[in-house]
């Protein structure tokens, strides 16, 4: 099984999107396509073949956990408000066989989760063996908008990267794959994405008023994420940086790095556990 490259994909986007030292989002063109030769066209026919190669891998995962195998995979989804990650839950991680997926977006803490420590609601969704955990935003909200918005003091929000990269540390010391993806959209391309919100009356529910408070914001934002790729993007759980104003290239990427993700494990089937020639002769004889 080989990962949905060969005329499709002329360069490994893994590599291309990795968050290294020396990287900066301000030079990221958020309308390219790193790594992939074709179009939106062909894009559809490169989902679908990449689907279902992830498919048949996360069966093998999942399938391998009732075995004994303890691994996880947890993809982190971040970005600005209408970047698409609800499109890639929907057409990318919505592929798979939902029983193998420990899915949960994030939204402003509780009265009682900020009585605890930020990662407290955090490790509380940690996935399980064989499951691939989706992080619709995640424990990176308490250094991007508590950063922005300045919802704690600079002192406090400083330690939190350190933190963060000892808790991942500690994730990936216990079994758990992190794939950290940020989606990233440019200011033109959100706000036409916001405007059709409001043209549409099958997406008025989508929009929300204070998207636009956010979006007032955007040069904050940027240096905010900027700070979080310096400081968090580790050998242990890099990042990637998936440009995102197409938003079928990203879904394509995005798929990509949970396929490449998976392929690394050197999958297989788990051996049956009961003698599968007698069974057979049982089965005959029933």
């Amino acid at each position: 099984m080989t990962a949905p490259t060969e005329g499709f994909w002329g360069d490994d986007p893994s590599r291309l999107l990795r968050v290294d030292e020396g990287f900066v989002l301000a030079e990221v063109d958020t309308d390219s396509r790193p790594g992939f030769d074709g179009d939106k066209r062909s894009s559809e026919s490169a989902l679908a073949e990449g689907a279902a190669i992830l498919s048949k891998l996360q069966e093998m995962f999942f399938a391998g956990s009732t075995a004994g195998d303890t691994r996880s995979v947890l993809l982190v989804l971040q970005a600005m408000d209408t970047a698409g990650k609800g499109g890639i839950v929907r057409h990318v991680v919505g592929a798979v066989d939902p029983q193998g997926i420990a899915h949960y977006a994030f939204k402003a803490p509780t009265k009682e989760e900020l009585e605890h420590d930020f990662l407290w609601r955090i490790r509380k969704r940690i996935p399980g063996a064989g499951k691939i955990g989706v992080f619709d935003r995640s424990h990176y909200e308490d250094v991007l908008i508590a950063r922005v918005r300045e919802l704690a003091a600079p002192d406090v929000i400083d330690k939190r990267y350190g933190t963060i990269n000892d808790f991942e540390q500690e994730l990936v010391d216990n079994g758990t794959t992190i794939v950290k993806v940020m989606l990233h959209i440019s200011a033109e391309e959100q706000k036409a994405r916001l405007a059709e919100r409001l043209d549409r009356a099958d997406k008025n529910w989508k929009y929300n008023p204070g998207d636009v408070d956010e979006r007032l914001l955007w040069p904050a934002y940027q240096d905010a994420y900027q700070l979080v790729f310096d400081r968090t993007s580790t050998t242990a759980a890099p990042w990637h940086v998936v440009p995102a104003d197409s938003k079928w290239y990203a879904r394509l990427a995005v798929q990509h790095l949970l396929i490449d993700t998976l392929q690394r494990f050197g999958l297989a089937w788990p051996p049956a556990d009961f003698d599968v020639e007698a069974e057979k002769m049982r089965l005959a004889a029933s």
